[in-house]
């Protein structure tokens, strides 16, 4: 999605009339607010008519905000900066992410004309196959961070090992991040994101020590409940920036008129449990069809029930309608899939701020202590009636 150039725009309203707003000489009467009183006077031939704001519903309606005045993402960090949320590093950071994400979004839109679709012939790892879009977002989303010139250390998933940055000149924030979760809906042109987490700046991982990567590792291993701030960005029909700085869940829609997040949510609560299965409303005999494709017997493969397969998005979705998401351990991934730093703390750290909970099934996420920067742990997220029911059911 290409950025056009931005223009900013508000529109003020305009200030109530406290003594005078229409004066003529002679014949001409002219009006003034005064107390809550009508009056009439004469004096020298001008006629005068005194009046008050008549309610305070008048009142409130000259204060209105017009419905033109957009918020950006660039002024509510700034906001957030005054008010002693952040400080002014944390705010280039998180300016420099939505940067990247700008990108990533261009870059998603375009994959089939850029010829970005596919494989890119590398492992993660994780012994991943990459695509291409992992490859390239990785190189924009860690370009971004080493510009703002904030950033000590950048723990990326698909990087061996976490990078000391040396244009850092001030701020030293630990970001973790995953540059595209759900590459493998690309070819499909299914929605996709990125995700981060940003951790308390840290001097001890320096370039002129010895071992630097054993002490970045070892600074990047943070648990959950150290985050300073956590976010996503879904790339989808529209493209959704979604962040909290420990004070509750906003979210931000790029306009591209403007080419810059505009605030469209806040304060994003879950709180709603369990709607419904449709299993349960089916036909009987289509049921029994379904548990045939689950379990067709020992000579067939079985079918798996189709989801997103985009952590972002089906994330997303729980967090704004309730329920509960899970990705658990299985006979073949025994930890799970999910990785701890780079999606089960972010993601846990945002649906707490929102009234949720994030769980592996017997303790909170943001309470484990990462023991390598690769740890997989098993994911439910959503409302807190349902994580503690599922819970019970797995103690």
């Amino acid at each position: 999605m290409a950025a056009p150039t931005t223009s900013n725009f508000s529109f003020t309203s305009s200030h109530s009339i406290s003594r005078l707003s229409l004066f003529q000489h002679k014949r001409t009467s002219f009006l003034c607010t005064k107390n809550n009183i009508k009056r009439k006077c004469r004096h020298g031939g001008i006629a005068c008519m005194v009046l008050e704001k008549s309610s305070t519903t008048e009142v409130k309606k000259t204060k209105k905000q017009s419905v033109y005045k957009l918020e950006t993402l660039t002024n509510w960090l700034l906001k957030q900066e005054q008010d002693g949320v952040i400080d002014a590093e944390l705010t280039i950071v998180l300016s420099s992410i939505s940067m990247a994400c700008k990108q990533i979004a261009s870059l998603v839109q375009r994959a089939g004309i850029s010829k970005l679709t596919g494989v890119h012939g590398a492992v993660n790892v994780q012994g991943e196959d990459q695509k291409k879009l992992d490859v390239v977002s990785n190189e924009v989303f860690s370009n971004c961070l080493r510009a703002s010139g904030r950033t000590g250390i950048i723990a990326s998933e698909e990087e061996d090992v976490p990078v000391a940055v040396e244009e850092s000149y001030y701020g030293n924030y630990i970001v973790v991040f995953d540059p595209l979760d759900g590459s493998s809906n690309i070819d499909a042109a299914v929605s996709t994101g990125s995700i981060f987490g940003i951790y308390s700046p840290n001097d001890d991982c320096l370039l002129d020590l010895e071992d630097t990567t054993t002490r970045c590792i070892v600074n990047v291993c943070q648990p959950g409940n150290n985050l300073l701030a956590a976010g996503y960005c879904m790339y989808s029909s529209s493209v959704i920036f979604v962040l909290t700085l420990g004070n509750g869940v906003f979210s931000f829609t790029l306009d591209p008129m403007f080419g810059d997040f505009i605030l469209t949510q806040e304060n994003i609560q879950n709180t709603k449990g369990w709607k419904d299965i449709r299993y349960q409303l089916w036909d009987d005999r289509l049921k029994k069809y379904i548990d045939h494709l689950k379990d067709p017997g020992p000579n067939c493969k079985p079918y798996s029930a189709r989801y997103i397969g985009s952590l972002v998005d089906d994330f997303h979705r729980t967090l704004l309608y309730g329920g509960i998401y899970g990705y658990p351990r299985d006979k073949k991934s025994r930890n799970g899939k999910l990785r701890l730093l780079y999606e089960c703390a972010p993601m846990s750290f945002i649906v707490e701020q929102a009234g949720g909970k994030g769980s592996d099934g017997q303790q909170r996420i943001l309470g484990i202590q990462p023991v390598e920067i690769h740890q997989r742990v098993p994911l439910y997220i959503g409302s807190i009636d349902e994580v503690d029911k599922l819970e019970k059911y797995l103690s």
